[in-house]
């Protein structure tokens, strides 16, 4: 009989973690940008990362992806953040997204002109 650690281990192997390099999150609230627009945004963030395989994934471009309803800037969305980076991104309707992923994800460059703000995650080594 498996326990609950042990479910949680297997789902979590299941989709990879572990084996990220980046966390995107993307804010689809309505607070921020149209239910339209936000279910817009996740759908071609989701598909985009399928087809070029970096959603579940372990290669060095591979991430994770999550859908929140509020990341707490309630305007000019879909917001989007992206760690380690942490890089801020507004704006970021679904016509974004292909050129988002193209650029941060598999390049590693920030489109700079979408940022609005940066947090970086520091590695403790």
């Amino acid at each position: 009989m498996s326990t609950p650690t042990s479910k949680l281990t297997e789902a979590a192997l299941q989709v990879k973690i572990g084996s990220y390099t980046r966390h995107i999150f993307l804010c689809v609230g309505e607070s921020c940008c149209s239910k339209e627009q936000g279910e817009a945004a996740w759908t071609t963030l989701k598909n985009d990362l399928k087809e070029k395989n970096l959603s579940l994934s372990d290669g060095p471009s591979a991430c994770y992806r999550t859908k929140t309803g509020c990341l707490r800037i309630c305007m000019q969305g879909p917001i989007l953040v992206v760690y380690p980076e942490g890089n801020w991104y507004a704006n970021m309707t679904a016509d974004r997204i292909p050129e988002f992923v193209d650029r941060q994800i598999v390049k590693g460059e920030a489109v700079e002109e979408w940022i609005f703000a940066r947090n970086p995650l520091s590695q403790n080594d």
